[in-house]
C-alpha cells in the first residue's frame, strides 16, 4: 500500500470507541494518504506499506489532535479592571450590570475585521501550541447584526492563516444589548428573524448558541432561538445551569443539541435528560475557577446516566481568559473530580462529539482525518498531572 507517511515507534491512545478506556496501543503505527490515516494499529500487524516519508517517534506516545469545544476567541479589548473588582468580591451578577459581556461589546463593536483577526491569532497561536487541531469559536461580542457577521467572518477565516479546523456559532442571545434594554423581544425578533436566516444563508455558522440564565434569556425565548435555529438548519448549544438551575439542561436535550455547557447547577433530572438524549456536557472548568463558584457540576449524576463528558477552555475576555487546555484538564481533574480518563477523552472524542464531528476527529481510526498530537512523555496521565508544562513534540495536521 502507497502511503504519504507513516509515524512507527509510538504507543497510541487512539480514543476509538471500540477499544476500553483509551484505546491503548503500544509497539503502534499510524499510516496516511491525504490527510486520512489509512493504519492505525499495532506495527506488527501492520500491512506492507510504501511510505514518501517514515517518522521514528522514538518510544513517544500519540494522540488525537486535542479539540477545544468551547470558546469565545473573536473580540477585542480585556476586562482587566473589571478582574480587579472580582478579586475585591464583586459576583458575576454584579459584574453584568456594570460591565461585563457589554463592555467586550463594546470593544468588539469598535474593532475593525483586521483587528478582530490578529487578537483572535494570538490566542488561537496558545491553542494551536498545545497541540489543539479543532476549535469551536462563538460570536456574542456584537450582539448587533454587523458586528456578529464580522465576528462569524474572522472565525471562518482562521484556517486560511492557521492549519486549524473551526466550527463557528452564534451567539446572538449571549445578552440583550444596551440600545434593546427592557425590549427584550424585540431584540429576539432580530436574532430569529433578520440574522439566523442571514446568518444560515451565507454559511457563516455551524451551530446557534444561547445564555440561558436569569441574567440572560429564560428558557421560553431560548426555545423560541432554537426554533429559529431548526428552521434555518442550524444545530443548536446551550450556555446552562451555570448559575443556578433554570433547567437549562433539559431545554437543550429537548431540542436535540449538541452540547449543554457549564452545568454547575444542573439537577439529577436534567442530568437524566442529557443521557437520553446524547447531549454532550461541555464542562468549563477555568470559569469555574475564576468565578470562585462553589458548586460543581454533578458529576456522579452524569456518570450515573451515561452522559459524555467533554473539557473545554471556555476562553474569553471575562469570566475565563484560559487559553490552555491542558490546564483546563488539570482543573477539571481537580475541581471536579474527573478522572484521568475523562479528561483525556474530554478533549478528544467527547469534544469531537460535542461539535457533531465524531465521525472525523476525536479518535484514532482508518478513515478519520490525520490529526495527531505527539508527546514527549512517559504515560498518558502527564497530560493531566502537569500544570503549566507543555509536552508537546510535534502537532500533525492532516497529516502534515
Amino acid at each position: 500500500m502507497k502511503v504519504d507517511t507513516v509515524w512507527r515507534n509510538a504507543s497510541l491512545a487512539t480514543m476509538d470507541e471500540a477499544r476500553p478506556g483509551l484505546g491503548e496501543i503500544p509497539h503502534g503505527l499510524i499510516a496516511s494518504l491525504a490527510g486520512r490515516i489509512v493504519y492505525c494499529g499495532a506495527e506488527a500487524e501492520a500491512p506492507s506499506l510504501q511510505a514518501t516519508r517514515t517518522i521514528d517517534c522514538d518510544g513517544r506516545w500519540i494522540t488525537p489532535g486535542l479539540i477545544d469545544c468551547h470558546t469565545h476567541l473573536v473580540f477585542a479589548g480585556d476586562r482587566v479592571d473589571e478582574f480587579r473588582l472580582k478579586l475585591a468580591g464583586a459576583t458575576y451578577a454584579e459584574l453584568s450590570k456594570i460591565g461585563g459581556i457589554r463592555a467586550s461589546v463594546a470593544a468588539t463593536r469598535a474593532a475593525s475585521e483586521e483587528t478582530l483577526l490578529r487578537a483572535a491569532l494570538v490566542r488561537l497561536d496558545a491553542l494551536i501550541a498545545e497541540g489543539v487541531t479543532s476549535v469551536e469559536v462563538k460570536s456574542g461580542y456584537g450582539l448587533d447584526l454587523d458586528t456578529e457577521l464580522r465576528q462569524l467572518a474572522v472565525a471562518r477565516a482562521l484556517p486560511a492563516h492557521r492549519p486549524i479546523a473551526v466550527s463557528a456559532s452564534y451567539l446572538g442571545a449571549h445578552a440583550v444589548p444596551a440600545e434593546h434594554a427592557g425590549r427584550v423581544d424585540d431584540y429576539l425578533d432580530l436574532v430569529c428573524d433578520v440574522a439566523i436566516p442571514r446568518i444560515a444563508a451565507a454559511g457563516l455558522a455551524d451551530s446557534v448558541d444561547g445564555f440561558c440564565e436569569t441574567i440572560a434569556f429564560s428558557p421560553q425565548q431560548i426555545d423560541r432561538v432554537f426554533v429559529a435555529a431548526r428552521r434555518h438548519g442550524l444545530a443548536v448549544r446551550l450556555h446552562a445551569d451555570q448559575l443556578g438551575d433554570g433547567g437549562g439542561a433539559a431545554l437543550a436535550a429537548a431540542h436535540g443539541a449538541l452540547s449543554a455547557d457549564h452545568l454547575e447547577y444542573t439537577s439529577e433530572a436534567g442530568a437524566a435528560a442529557l443521557g437520553a438524549s446524547g447531549t454532550v456536557a461541555v464542562l468549563l472548568p477555568g470559569a469555574f475557577f475564576r468565578l470562585r463558584e462553589t458548586s460543581r457540576p454533578p458529576v456522579a449524576a452524569f456518570r450515573r446516566h451515561k452522559v459524555r463528558m467533554a473539557v473545554a477552555t471556555d476562553l474569553n475576555p471575562g469570566s475565563s481568559p484560559l487559553a490552555s487546555p491542558l490546564l483546563a484538564m488539570g482543573l477539571a481533574a481537580t475541581l471536579f473530580g474527573l478522572t484521568v480518563e475523562e479528561c483525556l477523552l474530554g478533549v478528544t472524542r467527547e469534544a469531537a462529539h460535542a461539535l457533531g464531528r465524531a465521525d472525523r476527529i476525536g479518535s484514532l481510526a482508518a478513515g478519520k482525518d490525520c490529526d495527531l498530537a505527539i508527546w514527549s512523555i512517559g504515560q498518558p496521565a502527564e497530560l493531566v498531572y502537569w500544570l503549566g508544562l507543555n509536552r508537546l513534540h510535534q502537532r500533525v495536521f492532516r497529516g502534515q
